[in-house]
């Protein structure tokens, strides 16, 4: 998703004063500095051609903007650059004066209303956030989806449907797989209800599950899967087999150990590998790293696993999808390893969000 990272920050000002402000906040918080040639100071960029053209740019490489400017202008030359929530950057704006820190764009999943108060505290300013759920001290289920870097089916619907449930004040559940209730209270439920057994519901209008598995009980109210992205994937194959036979392979794979597909996090091969087409277009497909490990990486832990000496002799190293899975999982590896059709592969899980 596009949270806001702290390394990531692209700061916009247009006066005397916003750069002052600049030269404040840049001393607290990363930031890379913009402003015009003629106010230019050092450590600052100057803007690449104009104002709007230097914020088209940014929009794509930045996760957030922060504008030190009037709200106006910002609308004006952000809107021909919007897309959608999941993917624009968060933008935040401020005044000269810092007196109030507005989160304009991209609130939740972008990340600006935990920026907006952050930079509010850090220049004792006033935080201004109008989303719905901020405004009534509620949870928000995009947000909780972003710290746990989770999913779920038709993600855009589903977070309008919870959300809008949440300030209507229904009665929204959520329950926690047993990975992951020893974290649950360090996030963000203001306004859910907790479920400690799917067998024994509290009344409820809807239930969210946090979750890895592909199938839970059948309820008789609404149930929505929040999937975290942790499941990751060693594989090794031929040379130029089918994008379809390994994307099958790996459903199988998948299926066997009751993962959702939803909860895959990324692919892992040997460097040789790096060009094969089927695990690009696999990488591609489900939007997720395709993580390239050279031979002496995988040669670390070959000694854990079973070596094969064709293997050794066409990649280098005797085994490639289990010691890249356990790599990727920090050595905690799931179910048997699936040899089919000339591909091996190994899951794994991920501790890390």
């Amino acid at each position: 998703m596009n949270t806001a990272r702290p390394d990531s920050i692209a700061l916009f000002c247009l006066t005397p004063g916003g750069v002052a402000l600049a030269q404040r906040l840049r001393d607290l918080v990363p930031l890379t500095c913009f402003t015009s040639e003629k106010l230019l100071q050092p450590g600052f960029i100057p803007f690449g051609g104009s104002f709007a053209r230097t914020v088209e740019q940014a929009f794509s490489e930045y996760s957030a903007l922060v504008f030190i400017a009037a709200t106006g202008i910002v609308v004006r030359v952000i809107a021909p650059l919007l897309n959608d929530k999941l993917h624009d950057p968060a933008v935040v704006v401020m005044d000269e004066r810092a007196e109030h820190v507005i989160s304009l764009l991209s609130g939740h999943l972008g990340g600006a209303n935990e920026l907006t108060r952050q930079i509010a505290q850090l220049l004792n300013a006033d935080p201004v956030i109008t989303t719905a759920t901020d405004v009534n001290q509620l949870a928000a289920l995009d947000t909780l989806a972003a710290k746990l870097d989770a999913t779920l089916l038709d993600f855009r619907q589903t977070v309008k449907t919870i959300n809008q449930m949440l300030v209507s004040q229904k009665r929204v559940g959520l329950w926690w797989d047993r990975d992951f209730t020893q974290n649950a209270e360090s996030y963000d439920t203001r306004g859910f209800i907790p479920v400690d057994n799917l067998d024994v519901l509290p009344a409820l209008d809807a239930l969210v599950c946090v979750t890895l598995r592909d199938d839970l009980p059948t309820q008789a109210i609404p149930l929505y899967k929040l999937v975290p992205k942790r499941v990751v994937a060693g594989i090794g194959c031929r040379r130029d087999t089918p994008p379809q036979t390994v994307a099958k392979l790996l459903n199988q794979q998948l299926a066997e150990n009751h993962f959702d597909p939803l909860a895959l996090r990324a692919i892992g091969s040997v460097s040789l590998k790096q060009d094969e087409p089927a695990l690009l277009e696999l990488a591609q497909r489900c939007q997720i790293p395709f993580n390239i490990f050279s031979v002496d990486q995988l040669a670390e832990h070959e000694k854990r696993f079973p070596a094969s000496e064709f293997v050794r002799h066409t990649v280098g190293v005797g085994s490639v999808s289990q010691p890249a899975a356990w790599l990727m999982s920090n050595g905690n590896l799931v179910g048997n390893t699936l040899r089919e059709q000339g591909v091996t592969i190994t899951l794994g899980v991920s501790d890390r969000c």
